[in-house]
């Protein structure tokens, strides 16, 4: 099975190194020179556990290769992946399908053996279709079949999702296509992994939909934290008594500074212009991004509420700037709405992430970029928790202590343990409980 991947972004990278650890040839096609110059070398565009890895041990066997070249990398393709970016187009919120038609009209008169292409990028019901009819114009001769097959992987645990994914959705037209989209799949068939096939259009708009109810269910449980302390209730008891229940799950339900990063933002905003251009009310969603982007915003709002008229005069650490751990993506991640307004209503402020510092630093400024946690707190008044990763979780008084000037933590994740700060001499503040001292 000889595959191409057009686009070595994140979806595109993750996908092609895992079908070569599958024992596939795969070829990984940028025309960013530099970016296939690096991958050749060893030097990965993202940060994704255990994907540097994986494509060095893979371009080291011949697995996986990569090209600036798309004509000399298709000629004797058995599948063709098309993972280019779909970033909301500016202006009206749609998702922005340039490269994806770019790439197809590229293809079409490349073709010259009957292939699968199919497109792993995010994108709007009837896309696929519209791939098919641009290459057929293109090339009349071209003999191919498009395919839908979104991609389900969650930044920090991107490679677990394609080796043991919860499902694979692949959207056909026809039973050829189908058999070869169960070869290249088949060695999930090990590991009974659920294949659902449908038609095109359905893959599509699945894509969409699990990501929306997925936003829902943060922003819901994000609501009821506020709930939560307005009733002086515990919304860690609240959130696991609703997850005991099997149609509801315990998934998503952790109440934090809202969603960001480059799936859930985009692909609601995307949803609801897909809904509005086909007069359908999904109001739901409509709030649900409204909501999120007034949280993130509010973040101020409420430390302003702890430390009141002081925190003009204070000194804080922010902990954590990518919009969750395991990743250095910045994209819509809460740090890019609280830094800039702590910037402007703090006399000091020091942040620090374990991996997203560089990636943060062309985004957020005039703070101070420290080496390590102990630099980010040493002599500040308050110290927050941004992003919920592992080194984070046992910070206690105990430790914070030994550099903090004051005693004020407020953590926006959850992720701190409140015994670690009873009759500690300190104050935790977290979402939808609390505080403790």
């Amino acid at each position: 099975m000889k595959i191409v991947m057009l686009g070595t972004g994140y979806v595109g990278l993750v996908t092609g190194a895992c079908f070569s650890e599958f024992g596939y040839e795969v070829i990984c096609v940028d025309k960013n020179r530099k970016k296939i110059n690096n991958l050749e070398n060893g030097i990965l565009p993202i940060y994704e556990p255990g994907l540097e890895i994986l494509v060095n041990k893979n371009y080291k066997n011949g697995n996986l290769k990569f090209s600036n070249s798309v004509e000399k990398s298709i000629s004797n393709a058995d599948a063709i992946f098309i993972a280019v970016g779909t970033p909301e187009r500016r202006g009206d919120g749609h998702a922005d399908l340039t490269y994806v038609y770019e790439v197809a009209k590229e293809i079409a008169p490349l073709l010259k053996k009957y292939c699968v292409v199919i497109t792993k990028s995010t994108v709007p019901v009837g896309t696929s279709l519209k791939i098919k009819n641009i290459i057929k114009k293109c090339n009349i001769y071209a003999k191919f079949d498009v395919v839908s097959n979104p991609e389900f992987l969650r930044e920090g645990s991107a490679i677990e999702d394609f080796m043991r994914p919860n499902r694979v959705i692949v959207g056909i037209e026809n039973l050829k296509s189908k058999k070869i989209m169960e070869n290249i799949y088949q060695p999930l068939n090990l590991i009974q992994t659920p294949i659902l096939f449908t038609d095109l259009k359905s893959a599509e708009l699945i894509k969409y939909a699990s990501n929306a109810f997925l936003a829902i269910k943060i922003s819901f449980i994000n609501q009821m934290a506020d709930l939560s302390e307005s009733l002086n209730t515990d919304i860690h008891f609240i959130s696991r008594g609703m997850g005991l229940d099997k149609r509801i799950g315990d998934k998503f339900l952790h109440p934090g500074p809202g969603y960001g990063g480059s799936c859930f933002p985009k692909d609601t905003i995307a949803l609801s212009k897909i809904a509005s251009d086909n007069n359908v009310d999904l109001s739901i969603v409509n709030n649900v991004i409204s909501y999120n982007k007034n949280r993130k915003k509010s973040l101020i709002k409420k430390l302003n509420n702890i430390l009141g008229n002081n925190m003009k005069k204070m000194s804080v650490a922010v902990l954590g700037l990518s919009f969750k751990p395991g990743t250095d993506d910045m994209r819509e991640s809460p740090s890019l709405d609280l830094v800039p307004s702590l910037v402007e209503n703090v006399n000091e402020i020091k942040v620090y992430d374990p991996v997203a510092m560089d990636e943060a630093s062309k985004y957020i400024k005039d703070v101070y970029f420290a080496d390590n946690i102990e630099d980010c707190i040493k002599n500040v008044d308050v110290t927050i928790i941004l992003t919920e990763w592992s080194e984070f979780r046992t910070l206690s008084a105990h430790f914070l202590s030994k550099f903090m000037r004051g005693n004020i933590v407020v953590d926006f994740r959850n992720a701190l343990n409140p015994e670690n700060f009873l009759n500690k001499n300190f104050t935790l503040h977290q979402v939808g409980r609390g505080p403790f001292n």
